[in-house]
């Protein structure tokens, strides 16, 4: 009898021991290399234990697993072959680590004996993640045998995907979750033969019935004294001008925290804390003005990365902040920070007390709530003479129609339930200036682990995937240009749900809002800023999307 293929006994063993680790979807792009691997996720489709998704791209793949992930929690399999296409992952790879999204990157390599040899599409790429993957495992002929070497830098990637102690499988890690990166030689044959092909059956169907159908609960350190103290009476003795700084991902417990303290919450569009009577619209202008000059104190949830008054805030020394971190982070290093981090929801409710007066002698609270809102009434009565006039003065709000567009999002999806992706421009600051602090917001999503514009679109494609709903993108004309690729989804894969709504402002229009916007009114740098960062383009994206037939992804372009 023959006996069975060492590359494929390795995929079985790698990928057997992922699904029971939670994951459930996959992403694959086409390569010889990275065979063994494909049959293998072949053999699970068809007995129903994973998901697969084909991108041809593995920017796009890498990005929409990054999606998947970001919305389901669980690890997700990117599979690429050697050489060129490991390198195209780490762009998603980087805003995974800093988001702390579990991406494995299972990257198909030539065996030992060919490396260093000028052998066709081989080259080191034991570092080629480098520093942006929790950790890395070098895999070949692995049976997962207790005397394999190979184990231990497994085990430990596995760990670092699930947030649990590798020495301790039982108890969470000191270490942040996020992407790691599985290296996997194989040597030829890297297809299955006869007794392979049984052998790949059989396990796949054995697989079904061991595993659960949902991943399993991952162990986090958690505040274990959060919803006690949330439904008590318990209130910090002292008062004191504190903000609550609600960022990226900080979710409901911002908003919970902020408001039984009666402070007032600066929250981003992405933080899903933005639902409370003390969420302050336009809270970036207030920061600037008089009430933000008399901030004594600042709590942090979340990684807040959007805003540069915020940015000024937490570097202010004059300020005491703490930072709410009940679990390891991802986008600092411990010890990192000039101010404490705290673990307990108690511990900084005594930090930050409770809202006092201002120097006029108002509650905190409502001096915030009142400047917002009518901050947030003026720039309302902008949008809405923008609607019915169609004119705007250009030179005095330049921003109008990006806050127009920003709101109807915003609205759209309250209307429809659909999920809110942002792309790193223009208009999610539009929309952190714009968006109502009402009773209900959408589920919004952002990749502000580095804030860059790639792989938006496949991202929301990805998001969509996961959670089986309509994504609605905001970003603008560059966000789209940069993502074309994720618009090719091929007639056999299930398509995702996403319209894309871009406002077309025919280059970079961010930098306006920069320094950059000055000196390009000057005669010296004008035309650099014009040709450097305002990047023009001639693209007619309506056009551009079409070509890629149906896809499941819908655009609608405005023109400002």
């Amino acid at each position: 009898m023959t006996s069975p293929s060492p590359s494929i006994m390795t995929a079985v063993t790698v990928l057997d021991t992922l699904v029971r680790t939670g994951m459930r979807h996959v992403l694959v792009s086409p390569g010889s290399r990275s065979a063994p691997l494909t049959y293998a996720i072949g053999a699970l489709v068809d007995a129903g234990v994973l998901e697969a998704h084909v991108r041809i791209d593995e920017r796009v793949a890498a990005f929409t697993a990054l999606g998947i992930a970001r919305a389901s929690g669980a690890p997700v399999g990117l599979v690429t072959t050697s050489g060129t296409a490991v390198g195209e992952c780490l762009p998603a790879v980087m805003e995974a680590y800093h988001s702390g999204a579990p991406l494995a990157v299972l990257s198909a390599d030539r065996p030992a004996h060919l490396q260093g040899t000028g052998a066709n599409q081989t080259t080191d790429q034991s570092a080629l993640l480098g520093h942006h993957v929790r950790a890395f495992a070098s895999l070949e002929n692995y049976t997962a045998a207790d005397d394999d070497p190979q184990n231990t830098a497994f085990h430990r990637a596995l760990a670092a995907l699930t947030g649990r102690d590798p020495e301790s499988w039982g108890q969470p890690s000191d270490q942040a979750i996020g992407p790691v990166h599985l290296n996997i030689a194989f040597d030829t044959p890297l297809t299955p033969h006869e007794a392979d092909a049984q052998i790949l059956q059989r396990w796949a169907q054995s697989l079904r019935e061991g595993v659960a159908t949902t991943a399993p609960p991952h162990p986090r350190h958690l505040d274990f004294t959060a919803e006690s103290w949330l439904r008590s009476n318990d209130l910090p003795a002292g008062s004191h001008r504190t903000v609550v700084v609600a960022g990226d991902g900080a979710g409901a417990l911002a908003q919970q925290f902020a408001q039984k303290l009666g402070l007032p919450l600066l929250a981003e569009p992405s933080s899903n804390a933005r639902f409370s009577p003390v969420a302050v619209p336009a809270y970036r202008h207030i920061l600037a003005g008089e009430l933000g000059q008399q901030i004594e104190r600042a709590v942090i949830f979340g990684h807040t990365t959007l805003s540069r008054p915020v940015a000024a805030l937490l570097a202010n020394k004059g300020v005491e902040r703490a930072i709410y971190e009940p679990s390891p982070p991802p986008w600092h290093q411990p010890g990192a920070l000039d101010y404490p981090v705290l673990e307990s929801l108690r511990q900084l409710a005594d930090f930050a007390g409770k809202g006092g007066k201002t120097d006029q002698g108002q509650p905190w609270l409502h001096a915030w709530v009142q400047a917002g809102a009518a901050l947030q009434e003026t720039l309302r009565q902008k949008v809405a003479d923008y609607r019915t006039n169609g004119t705007y003065d250009a030179e005095v709000d330049p921003r109008v129609p990006g806050f127009s567009l920003a709101l109807r999002a915003w609205e759209a999806c309250l209307e429809d339930d659909a999920v809110l992706l942002l792309g790193s421009s223009n208009l999610i600051r539009d929309l952190d200036l714009v968006a109502p602090a009402a009773a209900r917001s959408p589920q919004v999503f952002a990749n502000r682990g580095l804030a860059g514009i790639d792989g938006t679109i496949a991202t929301a494609s990805g998001i969509s995937l996961a959670l089986n709903t309509k994504v609605r993108v905001l970003c603008g004309d560059l966000t789209f240009l940069h993502d074309l690729g994720a618009l090719n989804i091929g007639p056999l894969e299930r398509t995702p749900d996403v319209e894309i709504l871009v406002l077309d402002d025919r280059g970079g229009g961010i930098f306006a809002t920069l320094e950059h916007g000055q000196l390009g009114r000057t005669q010296q740098f004008g035309a650099t800023v014009q040709r450097f960062f305002t990047t023009p383009h001639s693209a007619n994206l309506e056009e551009l999307a079409s070509a890629w037939g149906k896809n499941g992804i819908s655009l609608e372009v405005v023109h400002p």
